[in-house]
């Protein structure tokens, strides 16, 4: 296994090992994780909510599993690249209407992004989101060696 080889895994890892724990984070407190998303005004309807809440932590959950195990690596990292760039997307719509309401620098807003790691300001949020749609955009176009 070459150098390339090794650094696909060690990406592969840490990716799978950061979903892993901040899904879990998630399932462990769904109604933290309900009000936060609350919090992002995405929809009136409920039930939706609701089934996001209890739903998408362990989708998190299981796509990390599925890294760390190395099944299914390019459909797995496919699903977490959409779902970064969804949850980009959200964050930036949120730290915007932030900025419209408050007297604040864009990179100065700081909300607690349901993430499961408390409240952050939203460049490093965004930067941390790009690090890691890169890291599961190169897992989905890439493909290991065969020895």
């Amino acid at each position: 296994m070459g150098w390339l080889d090794w650094l696909r895994v060690l990406l592969r890892l840490g990716l799978g090992g950061i979903f892993l724990y901040l899904g879990v984070q998630k399932a462990i407190d769904p109604v933290a994780f309900l009000k936060v998303l609350r919090e992002y005004d995405l929809t009136a309807k409920p039930w939706l909510l609701n089934g996001v809440a209890a739903f998408l932590p362990w989708v998190e959950v299981f796509c990390g599993l599925l890294l760390i195990a190395g099944i299914g690596v390019r459909g797995t990292s496919a699903l977490l690249a959409i779902l970064l760039l969804a949850f980009s997307v959200i964050v930036t719509d949120r730290a915007l209407a932030v900025y419209e309401t408050q007297s604040l620098a864009f990179c100065a807003i700081q909300f607690d992004c349901g993430c499961g790691s408390g409240a952050v300001h939203v460049c490093r949020k965004l930067a941390e989101n790009a690090a890691l749609s890169v890291v599961a955009i190169g897992l989905t176009v890439t493909r290991p060696r065969n020895p």
